[in-house]
C-alpha cells in the first residue's frame, strides 16, 4: 500500500531532544539532555489522596464525558491564580488543554497559513517550531540577549500588510533553552511594540513559578491583554504525566481556539483535571513549590560551580539562571556541539546541541544543559566527563 502524505505530513521531523534521551537510556549515562522535572518533586502522596477523593465522592462524573472548556473549579483556580502575574482574566478565558504543547497547536492551527511569517525568539523552544512547521509558516528569528528579545530588532521585523507577521511567540520566564529571564525594562519596551504595531503576543510561561530568590516581572499578557494568548501548566509544578495545561485568551480569540479544541480530542480527561482541583483546593501548592526552588536552586549552584571547576581556560561561556530548569553554554570558537555530543556520550555525558533550537542561521556552537534531573554528585561526575571531552576537541 502506498501512501500519500500531506504536505504538512512531510514537513513534520522527530524531536533531536526525543532522540537524544534515547541515548541517555543506556546505563551509566548522566543525562542533561531532557528538560524533565524531578521526579523527587512529584506529590505521589497527595495525588494519591486527591484521586481517592474524587472517586468517592465525585467518580461517575469523574470518568464521564465533560465540557471541552474544561473543569469549571481548575479553571476559576487558573484565573485566581494569573492575579499573581498582574493579569485580571474570567474564568471564561481559560481553556483547559492536554498539556501546555496542545495550547501551540491550537495556537498554530487557527492563527496561521501557510507562507504568513511568525516571530520567535533567537533561540526559542524546539516544540513550539514543531508545532508552528506543520501549518507551514515563515518563521522569522528575533535577536535576543541576556535580557531578551531586541525590541527594536522586534519592532523591524513585524511588518506590514499582507507581509505583517501574525504574532510573536516568547518565553519570557527562564527560558527554554537558554534559561534567560526577561528584565522588567525589556518587557515593557516588547509590549510598547506589541501595542504600536497590533501585534500578537504568544507568551508560553511553563517555569515561571520555579525562581529561586524572587519572582520574574510581570507578564506580557498583563500589558497587552487584549492582543495577548497565555499558556500555562501544570507539568513543572506538579507532574508532566498527568498532561494539564491551558490557555488565556481574549474573549474575541477564545471561541476559535475552543472549536480547535473539540477536533482535537474533545475535552481534556476529565479525572486528572478533578484531581488536580482536588490537589490546589487547600493550598497545597503554595506549600509545595517552594520545595521545588529550593532543590533546583541547588542543582543548579552545584553545575555552575563544576563548570567554574572543570571549564576553566577552555574558551566556553555560560549564563547564570536565576530560575527554571536549564542553563545556555556557547563553546569555544570553532568548536561544533553535535561532534562533541558523540564524545561525551562515550564518556558517560549529554547534552542537547542548541542548533534544534534555532528558526534561522543555527548556532552549531551552543548547547543547552539540564540540571534538574540530576544529583549533586552526577553533575560533579557529568561535567568533568563534558570537560575532558571538549579537551580532546580543541
Amino acid at each position: 500500500m502506498n501512501w500519500t502524505l500531506a504536505q504538512r505530513a512531510e514537513k513534520m521531523n522527530p524531536s533531536v531532544i526525543r532522540e537524544i534521551l534515547k541515548v541517555t537510556e543506556k546505563p551509566g549515562i548522566i543525562s542533561f539532555a531532557g528538560g524533565l522535572p524531578s521526579p523527587l518533586t512529584f506529590p505521589i502522596d497527595a495525588m494519591r489522596e486527591a484521586a481517592e477523593r474524587v472517586l468517592r465522592d465525585d467518580g461517575k462524573a469523574a470518568l464521564q464525558y465533560a465540557a471541552s472548556e474544561g473543569y469549571a473549579p481548575l479553571r476559576e483556580w487558573v484565573a485566581q491564580d494569573l492575579l499573581k502575574q498582574g493579569m485580571k482574566v474570567s474564568p471564561d478565558q481559560v481553556l483547559i488543554t492536554t498539556g501546555s504543547q496542545q495550547g501551540l497547536d491550537l495556537v498554530a492551527k487557527i492563527l496561521i497559513d501557510a507562507g504568513s511569517r511568525i516571530l520567535v525568539e533567537t533561540p526559542t523552544y524546539l516544540g513550539a517550531l514543531q508545532a508552528f512547521t506543520p501549518m507551514e509558516p515563515i518563521a522569522v528569528g528575533v535577536n535576543s540577549d541576556e535580557h531578551g528579545v531586541d525590541a527594536a530588532d522586534l519592532r523591524a521585523k513585524v511588518g506590514t500588510g499582507a507581509d505583517k507577521a501574525r504574532f510573536v511567540y516568547l518565553l519570557p520566564n527562564f527560558q527554554n533553552p537558554t534559561g534567560r529571564t526577561m528584565t522588567e525594562e525589556r518587557r515593557a519596551a516588547v509590549a510598547q511594540v506589541a501595542i504600536v504595531s497590533g501585534l500578537p503576543i504568544i507568551e508560553d510561561n511553563p517555569y515561571g513559578d520555579l525562581w529561586f530568590d524572587a519572582p520574574p516581572a510581570p507578564s506580557l499578557s498583563a500589558r497587552h491583554p487584549e492582543g495577548s494568548v497565555y499558556l500555562g501548566s501544570f507539568s513543572k509544578i506538579l507532574a508532566p504525566g498527568l498532561r494539564l495545561g491551558y490557555v488565556v485568551a481574549p474573549k474575541a480569540l477564545y471561541p476559535k481556539l475552543l472549536q480547535a479544541k473539540q477536533a482535537a480530542d474533545l475535552h481534556t480527561p476529565s479525572f486528572n483535571q478533578r484531581v488536580v482541583a482536588e490537589v490546589l483546593k487547600d493550598g497545597f501548592i503554595e506549600r509545595h513549590v517552594p520545595t521545588i526552588r529550593a532543590l533546583y536552586k541547588q542543582q543548579c549552584e552545584a553545575m555552575l560551580a563544576a563548570l567554574d571547576r572543570e571549564m576553566a581556560g577552555l574558551g566556553l561561556s555560560w549564563n547564570r539562571p536565576v530560575g527554571g530548569m536549564f542553563l545556555w553554554v556557547q563553546l569555544p570558537q570553532g568548536m561544533k556541539a553535535i561532534p562533541l555530543l558523540d564524545k561525551a556520550v562515550a564518556k558517560g555525558v549529554a547534552f542537547v546541541p542548541g542548533s534544534a533550537f534555532y528558526a534561522q542561521e543555527a548556532s552549531e556552537s551552543t548547547l543547552r544543559l539540564s540540571f534538574v534531573t540530576a544529583t549533586v554528585d552526577q553533575i560533579n561526575t557529568g561535567m568533568a566527563a563534558l570537560a575532558a571531552a571538549i579537551r580532546e576537541s580543541l
